[in-house]
């Protein structure tokens, strides 16, 4: 774990921390109810702010799917693997990655800041210091999710601790939650954003980085299909949620392209 990651995650926790710490100190709605001794919903709260803070680590720290060499050596061996690759136009290159010089896979990409290939890439997060992947991709929307209900529900908290007043007595008293309302209102936008932005992308069986940079991707550029890999909604979203292993891209890729018209 590098020094940038340590403070990143350091700042999250104790940025998640201290605003739910300081809604249940502060005059709202929860601490109300824990006042008077109403504990389901302040306990929920809780539980649903440490859920988002352990998932958080979770994909923070998790393999997003770093491609290895030792791959080249088992594809012989999975069968999701060793699949029978119909001949095609030599403009699509299987090449090898020109910094860790591993084969790369259909859809993988290489990070400059993690220096490795990853499968499925999406993109390299500032926030969780790593990279979204294959692997930890899913779980990177679970995330999302529940970070969402908790800051829509801090929100809500926040709010309701504020009565305005045009006074400097009254901002001395309710700083604390009017940056807490604020800031919470802008890390909403960007998390609704991402994980709207994100939904729509795996419901067509694409990456940020896919989507991004179609026309310097030679699979996407030289395909029949403006799309290879979508297999429609309901397809797509069970292969990305429920799949337990990994996809062997190019069987749907070159099944797509060259199935019968």
């Amino acid at each position: 774990m590098g020094v940038t990651g340590l403070g990143v995650r350091a700042a999250h926790t104790a940025l998640s921390g201290g605003l739910a710490l300081g809604l249940l100190l502060h005059p709202t709605d929860l601490r109300e109810q824990v006042e008077c001794g109403e504990l389901l919903l302040p306990v929920i709260f809780v539980v649903l702010v440490l859920s988002s803070v352990l998932l958080y680590f979770k994909v923070s720290l998790m393999d997003p799917g770093f491609v290895k060499s030792e791959e080249e050596v088992k594809a012989d061996k999975n069968e999701e693997q060793s699949i029978v690759i119909p001949q095609v136009s030599s403009s699509i290159k299987m090449r090898r990655c020109g910094y860790c010089m591993v084969k790369q896979p259909m859809r993988a990409k290489h990070c400059q800041v993690c220096q490795h290939c990853v499968r499925r890439y999406d993109h390299h997060c500032p926030w969780i210091e790593n990279c979204v992947g294959e692997k930890n991709h899913p779980l990177f929307i679970v995330y999302l999710s529940i970070q969402l209900v908790v800051l829509l529900w801090g929100g809500h908290t926040a709010w309701s601790g504020l009565y305005f007043k045009q006074s400097w007595d009254w901002l001395k008293h309710n700083i604390f939650l009017l940056m807490s309302f604020i800031l919470i209102v802008i890390f909403t936008i960007v998390v609704l954003l991402l994980l709207i932005s994100h939904l729509y992308l795996i419901s067509c069986n694409t990456t940020t980085w896919e989507f991004m940079s179609y026309h310097r991707i030679s699979y996407l550029r030289h395909s029949e299909l403006e799309n290879p890999f979508d297999q429609g909604v309901v397809l797509n979203l069970w292969r990305f949620f429920c799949s337990c292993h990994l996809t062997a891209w190019e069987k749907i890729y070159f099944h797509r392209n060259y199935e019968p018209v």
